[in-house]
């Protein structure tokens, strides 16, 4: 079947608000067929310079047509984080119906309309931003909806609006007990005026917000009518797959496809300066076809480049010092004149986003149009990249989001999307660009590569008087967002690196730019923090040790100005039994983060073996994001986070040689296996406090705690990542 409109998701039957909302306001009309159509303006929190140029339109949340059915358009997408859960919870709270209730739907591109206001107004899902992008303005929007249904039905029976309730989809009379379903009220509701204000629920009377709810995107995904990117269906649609130079910044040099052309299924060979892709009638030709093809790359400028030079090239930068982004104190003097000084070097390797689903889009270029289905991040930056890529005006470029299969950062890229336009270009039916796994690894845009300096200085009761951190690396925010890259520094290179949640009466953070070449990088789930936050918590431990401290002890003697960070510290070394003994060959490390808006400690527990290998047989996790919107996902996003971050400490490591990556499949860029799974417990703090974000911190948070606890099980301090087997082994 055609998809010429974003996919509906049957509803399972079978930012802070703060400073926000004096500036909403709502808008609602009459939607086709009589129903009621809320719109919502969102402020769009841009740097200044910016802000003038950003028109404020509505931007349409719930739809509930004359039957009754409630369609909620998502503004954020699911890639398998429990969003199409989380936010229609907000929704639906205010408005008063069950989440068994609603559809819900994929937002087109419009930032006008579904721009992200802590992104500054871009249409993206990233940042662990959602929940707190959308508990003030969900609400209220669904607040407004059930303002104006209950206006209706108490203007219907001639009675103070106030004597009426919203329950289940209904409006209620108190006193005569009369009913009136939303679908009965939607044409009425909708002639009405918005209210100025709106009033939001008291947390105490919250009925589905703080409850365990169950996703309503399992059922789909469990009997398999969940509709992914990669698999759309169209009529008469070809199936690609590609090989690209094998060196960024290479080219095409010759190619003999004509064996290629003899596979039987092989339909057409399309050639791009840099790649070549086959296109076939199903993937098995498209793939054979690829393995017979005879080409020739030029491998450009990174001929010979390898990570023994970037390592070199980033550490070199490191000696000298960089723009500062935070500066406290006179950190030289205290150090100069502390009674102990301690200095460590560590650095972090690329990292790969290897999602489940490999990259894809299928797209269908015409004279009059292209239309593109896919599963993205940043759906109308899709859109333009597409149009640029096309020829094509913006408004004849047609993007229809789908659910993803693991996103981290990958998909708030749009190269797959511009690459499949090349390629459907030249092929006349709608085509369908996989890439292989290797393709996906070894052309994936990764995880920058750090080098990192720290220095500290102790006083005599060996606490620190002095913080001293510089580091160089590659900038994401340069190429993806350029105004935010300012003097030098990047806000998201050194989140976690700035604010620490220790008193430190003097304190240095440097950061050099520094662009590996021909390496492309991006965001990689926890961002910043999944290298700052090892470098801090991992050189915090070695204060403590310098100290002949207890690390908890320690942490906590450094946390009386973040009693939420304290808080969660003390939480998790109760609930793992910090100092209860430990089997020989075993440790615990802990570690503390106060990033995303949220406060987290994590407590791991670990064995090395006398082959130097290791096993994370526990974590312990204590989390205080504010109010708890759905504690079930909030759990299974630290679980998911953690195991992600496990594979990250234990294995994950991209390298270079002769300017290519050495990693191609799962085997090569080993992830950790089901049998490797620790047990992982959540203890989730009740808090009043407006949420903060969940996607991310478990990650940032895991890979300092297992460093530590290795070191605590061997004495052996671990100052880069992946895990060094060799020198764990015993003897």
């Amino acid at each position: 079947m055609m998809f010429d409109r974003p996919d509906t998701l049957n509803g399972s039957a079978t930012v802070s608000d703060r400073g926000l909302s004096r500036r909403h306001f709502l808008q609602a009309g009459a939607a086709a067929g009589g129903g009621l159509l809320l719109g919502l303006h969102l402020p769009f929190a841009v740097p200044d310079a910016r802000a003038a140029s950003h028109k404020f339109a509505p931007n349409a949340f719930i739809r509930i047509d004359t039957e009754g059915k409630i369609i909620l358009t998502m503004p954020y997408v699911e890639m398998g984080q429990g969003t199409y859960t989380s936010v229609p919870m907000l929704i639906a709270e205010e408005l008063e119906v069950e989440l068994s209730q609603v559809q819900l739907e994929h937002a087109p591109p419009d930032e006008s309309r579904y721009g992200n206001p802590a992104l500054g107004g871009l249409q993206a899902t990233g940042g662990s931003t959602t929940i707190r992008a959308a508990w003030g303005p969900m609400r209220q929007a669904g607040a407004a909806a059930r303002t104006m249904l209950i206006a209706a039905a108490a203007k219907r029976w001639g009675v103070d609006p106030l004597s009426c309730r919203a329950e289940r989809g209904e409006v209620i009379d108190a006193a005569t007990d009369r009913r009136a379903t939303y679908g009965d009220l939607a044409a009425d509701a909708a002639l009405l005026s918005v209210p100025n204000d709106v009033k939001l629920k008291r947390r105490e009377d919250f009925k589905l917000i703080g409850t365990p709810a169950k996703r309503l995107d399992t059922p789909a995904k469990v009997n398999g009518t969940a509709v992914f990117g990669i698999d759309v269906r169209l009529p008469d649609i070809k199936i690609a797959t590609l090989a690209q130079s094998p060196v960024f910044g290479g080219k095409l040099k010759t190619l003999d496809d004509t064996a290629a052309k003899a596979v039987k299924g092989v339909r057409q060979i399309v050639k791009l300066d840099d790649a070549v892709a086959v296109v076939a009638d199903h993937m098995g030709a498209a793939k054979k076809g690829l393995a017979a093809l005879v080409i020739e790359w030029d491998d450009g400028p990174n001929a010979k480049l390898s990570t023994a030079d970037i390592l070199s090239q980033l550490e070199e930068a490191t000696r000298s010092a960089g723009p500062v982004a935070k500066n406290v104190g006179d950190v030289d003097k205290a150090i100069e004149g502390a009674a102990t000084k301690v200095e460590a070097t560590y650095h972090v390797p690329f990292l790969a986003h290897a999602t489940m689903e490999p990259m894809n889009c299928t797209v269908h270029v015409r004279e009059d149009g292209c239309d593109i289905w896919v599963g993205t991040q940043i759906i109308a930056r899709a859109q333009a990249v597409a149009a640029k890529v096309s020829g094509l005006p913006l408004e004849k470029v047609n993007v229809y989001n789908h659910l993803i299969g693991g996103g981290f950062g990958r998909r708030l890229e749009v190269d797959g999307v511009a690459r499949a336009v090349e390629i459907a270009k030249q092929v006349k039916s709608p085509v369908k660009v996989v890439w292989t796994r290797e393709e996906d690894i070894q052309h994936d845009m990764y995880r920058p590569f750090f080098f990192d300096r720290m220095s500290a200085g102790l006083d005599k009761d060996g606490m620190p008087v002095a913080w001293n951190h510089r580091f160089a690396g590659s900038s994401i925010l340069k190429r993806w967002a350029p105004p935010l890259f300012a003097n030098g520094l990047d806000p998201e290179t050194v989140d976690g690196a700035v604010e620490p949640p220790y008193a430190f009466p003097n304190m240095r953070v440097e950061y050099l730019n520094v662009e590996p070449p021909g390496i492309p990088t991006a965001f990689w789930r926890s961002v910043g923090p999944s290298h700052n936050i090892f470098v801090v918590e991992t050189f915090m431990d070695e204060l403590a040790h310098a100290a002949k401290k207890d690390p908890v002890e320690y942490r906590l003697a450094l946390l009386d100005e973040q009693p939420r960070a304290k808080a969660v510290v003390a939480l998790a070394a109760e609930k793992a039994g910090w100092g209860s003994p430990l089997a020989q060959g075993m440790g615990r490390g802990i570690s503390v983060q106060t990033v995303f808006g949220s406060y987290m400690a994590q407590v791991a527990e670990v064995e090395v073996a006398k082959d130097g290998t290791v096993k994370v047989h526990r974590v312990v996790c204590a989390v205080d994001c504010g109010i708890a919107i759905n504690p079930d996902t909030i759990q299974a996003q630290v679980q998911s986070a953690v195991n992600f971050g496990i594979t990250a400490a234990l294995y994950g490591e991209v390298t270079l040689k002769d300017g290519r990556v050495e990693q191609s499949n799962f085997d090569t860029y080993q992830l950790m296996r089901m049998n490797e799974v620790p047990t992982i417990e959540v203890h989730i703090v009740q808090s009043g406090e407006s949420p903060g974000g969940m996607g991310e911190p478990g990650t940032s948070a895991i890979v300092p705690a297992v460093g530590n606890a290795i070191f605590a099980a061997t004495g052996k301090r671990l100052r880069k990542m992946p895990v060094d087997t060799s020198m764990l082994k015993a003897g």
